[in-house]
């Protein structure tokens, strides 16, 4: 497992004299496939894991920066709201087609079990497929209240016109 977060400043490549700020909030992460493409080069597919508050970071000699960390309980199943539900539908649809158009050959990388009646679970979703500047990524995932995250979302896909407001 490591720990991602988003670079609020500066950048991950080490810049003489650049300063680095990270978001507070990131999600410990695990390796599922792995695969050396060349040497030197891989690709790898994470499954996020956990919520974390980064509390204390230190940059290491070699530039690797290493936190202390306390993890965040998993949110709460949230039943969906009948007036939110457009946005678990509109999920649903979102999905299928996305499936439809991928090859067998493709990995998806959205697990099971499907959970189109979380908050949780549908927020987070939108949020991975939604192209949406870091910042508004960072600042839904950093919400403790998945209902409130959902209906951040809800006003995203209303103003992209996904759904009817």
């Amino acid at each position: 497992m490591f720990g991602v977060v988003t670079i609020d400043q500066g950048s991950e490549v080490r810049v003489a004299g650049q300063e680095v700020t990270f978001a507070h909030v990131g999600t410990l992460a695990s390796i599922e496939a792995f695969d050396a493409v060349q040497p030197s080069l891989f690709m790898i597919r994470c499954k996020g894991q956990q919520r974390f508050r980064v509390i204390k970071t230190t940059k290491q000699s070699n530039g690797l920066w290493i936190a202390d960390v306390e993890l965040i309980d998993k949110d709460p199943f949230t039943e969906i709201p009948n007036e939110l539900l457009a946005t678990a539908d509109a999920l649903r649809k979102t999905m299928a087609a996305i499936l439809e158009q991928t090859s067998p050959e493709e990995d998806l990388a959205i697990f099971e079990p499907y959970k189109f009646n979380d908050c949780t679970w549908v927020a987070n979703r939108w949020a991975e497929l939604l192209p949406l500047p870091p910042e508004q990524k960072q600042h839904l995932m950093s919400m403790d209240n998945p209902r409130v995250r959902l209906d951040l979302v809800t006003e995203v896909l209303q103003e992209l016109g996904v759904i009817d407001s």
